[in-house]
């Protein structure tokens, strides 16, 4: 997390006047970025944004070349997951329509990524020439990104060129969504002899709403006898884990976390419960969260995959449901009230809930992992190790399908060090986000938990990982093809099969980095503590599954569904 998202107080102010030296457009930019701390940005370039590629390589802003557009856009995400913001430059449609994908998930997660793309120069478009990259026309990317992100601009103007700069760099941060910035390459050297100062609009709270909104919420939760809280990923975006935490131990009332939130607040704490995931939690803690009475949602999004695929039971008339876009009590809506504003007020009313303990069953420590060196390793014990192994110091990260499901089982010791496109769910995101976090956080042991299917998309982003000396350890379960989809649509499907490859060979062909293959329990534990106090290279365990295993929330979800049909 960046200094930026634990002091917003440090938020950088926008200069009311010119440098001492005037600074041509991209100079600005790199300036601009590097005020909201990015130390690091990714991408690929390309005849469009080679100039702007050039000024970045005499900047203090590191470079990290990617193997592939979306790979690019995937590390950008997780960088401004961990870090606070993240960028990815790349060049004119080939490269911006590539990077599409990730930055859809960016935009559906709330994750503050900055997008940068070259394009033609404004005298080369005259008379509307068949360019290379072209696609319809000129404005055919930037219309899609509009699409995308939060805010967008076309720097073609050089008199307002720094405002919009400003604008577009103050949305991201304020609404924790991607933005664009598309530079024609015969404007990145522009040196603008006027400028327009740009003005941050700050968004008016309406007091008397939000005053209505926090009494009403506190004579609920006051009259509650079965209080819960339910925290979502919005709680991380915006830096109010101390609030909530502070909240819920004031009022003595347990704290459940969505699947996108997971790790949104420290596992381990006394007043944690569990994750609500409808069919695929535990049942102790659905029947915690749909028995409450009132229940504080807090920053989640009510997606199908954080409701169990709708198998969740929440009733909306015992629901304060508050986001930063939203403010529901019961059938009241509210307007104009910030998430954190809401979240001040209401911890001031002090409201008394009758206190409520987590379940027993619920703070019971986990039985200890009792090796059986022979047995064929499977993934519910394959987690259970694991969850012996992380620390303070760990990251995981879980691709989709029942890379997913099984580390939902995972006990994350600080908050937010869990990462998952769990809402998006785009395959491939795990191993180039493993790039994007390691490299804001290289002191961290990053961990990934990646299907085979989701490896053969993005696996190759580990030729940069091995070019940059990174040490992630990349665990691929093999179970021979997309496995979720065999639980969710039975049948002998050929389309579920994929081509084995040999996973723990991929270090000798990168030339960097160490691979294990595992079949049964003893291997995996031996690999696993090789890999762990290996800080050399990456580490890829390449453990083989038999076909059929799966994680307890997988099944779960799976027999579920079923009654539905």
């Amino acid at each position: 997390m960046s200094r930026l998202e634990v002091m917003p107080e440090s938020v950088p102010a926008t200069p009311n006047h010119r440098p001492p030296r005037a600074l041509n457009i991209g100079e600005y930019l790199i300036q601009r970025l590097q005020d909201y701390g990015l130390r690091d940005l990714f991408g690929i370039p390309g005849d469009y944004i080679l100039s702007f590629y050039a000024m970045l390589e005499k900047s203090p802003i590191n470079v990290v070349g990617c193997t592939r557009e979306d790979c690019a856009g995937f590390a950008a995400d997780a960088y401004a997951r961990v870090h606070g913001m993240g960028a990815v430059c790349v060049t004119y449609c080939v490269g911006g329509l590539s990077v599409c994908n990730s930055i859809a998930g960016a935009y559906a997660e709330k994750s503050p990524v900055v997008v940068i793309t070259g394009s033609p120069g404004l005298e080369e478009r005259v008379n509307n020439p068949l360019l290379h990259h072209k696609v319809r026309d000129f404005r055919t990317q930037i219309e899609v990104f509009e699409k995308l992100c939060v805010a967008s601009a076309e720097l073609i103007d050089p008199l307002v060129a720094f405002r919009e700069i400003d604008r577009v760099l103050d949305a991201c941060y304020r609404f924790k969504r991607p933005v664009y910035i598309e530079i024609p390459r015969d404007m990145v050297e522009v040196v603008p002899q006027i400028s327009q100062t740009f003005h941050r609009v700050t968004a008016e709270v309406d007091t008397q709403a939000a005053d209505e909104a926090a009494d009403e919420a506190a004579t609920l939760l006051s009259k509650s006898q079965k209080p819960m809280i339910l925290a979502g990923v919005e709680i991380h975006r915006f830096s109010l884990q101390d609030k909530v935490l502070a909240l819920a131990e004031q009022m003595q009332v347990p704290i459940a976390a969505t699947l996108l939130g997971k790790s949104v607040v420290p596992e381990r704490h006394p007043l944690y419960a569990g994750l609500y995931e409808g069919a695929m939690g535990q049942e102790e803690v659905t029947k915690l969260v749909e028995e409450s009475d009132c229940v504080l949602v807090l920053g989640a999004f009510m997606t199908d995959i954080n409701l169990g695929i709708f198998t969740a039971n929440l009733d909306p008339t015992k629901c304060i449901y508050v986001t930063s876009e939203q403010l529901r009590i019961r059938h009241h809506h509210y307007h104009g009230v910030p998430l954190d504003d809401f979240l001040a007020r209401l911890a001031a009313r002090k409201p008394t809930p009758k206190p409520r303990a987590v379940p027993a069953v619920l703070q019971e420590p986990k039985k200890p992992f009792v090796l059986e060196s022979d047995r064929p390793i499977e993934v519910r014990r394959l987690i259970h190790r694991l969850d012996e192994q992380i620390d303070d110091q760990t990251i995981v990260i879980a691709d989709i399908g029942d890379s997913l499901f099984a580390a939902t089982e995972l006990t994350i010791h600080q908050r937010t060090e869990f990462l998952s496109p769990a809402y998006y769910t785009s395959m491939g995101f795990s191993v180039p986000a493993a790039l994007g976090a390691m490299t804001a956080r290289p002191d961290a042991r990053i961990v990934v938990i990646c299907g085979d299917g989701a490896f053969q998309m993005t696996g190759m982003e580990t030729s940069t990982i091995v070019r940059n000396g990174l040490a992630p350890i990349i665990i691929v379960l093999d179970n021979h093809g997309y496995g979720t989809e065999r639980f969710l649509h039975e049948g002998e499907w050929k389309f579920n099969e994929i081509h084995p490859w040999k996973y723990s060979k991929l270090p000798l062909l990168l030339g960097g980095g160490t691979g294990y293959e595992v079949r049964t329990e003893g291997e995996f534990d031996a690999a696993l503590q090789s890999a762990w106090s290996d800080r050399t290279g990456m580490s890829i365990v390449h453990v083989h599954l038999f076909e059929g295993d799966a994680s307890l929330p997988l099944k779960r979800l799976a027999e579920r569904l079923k009654q539905r049909v």
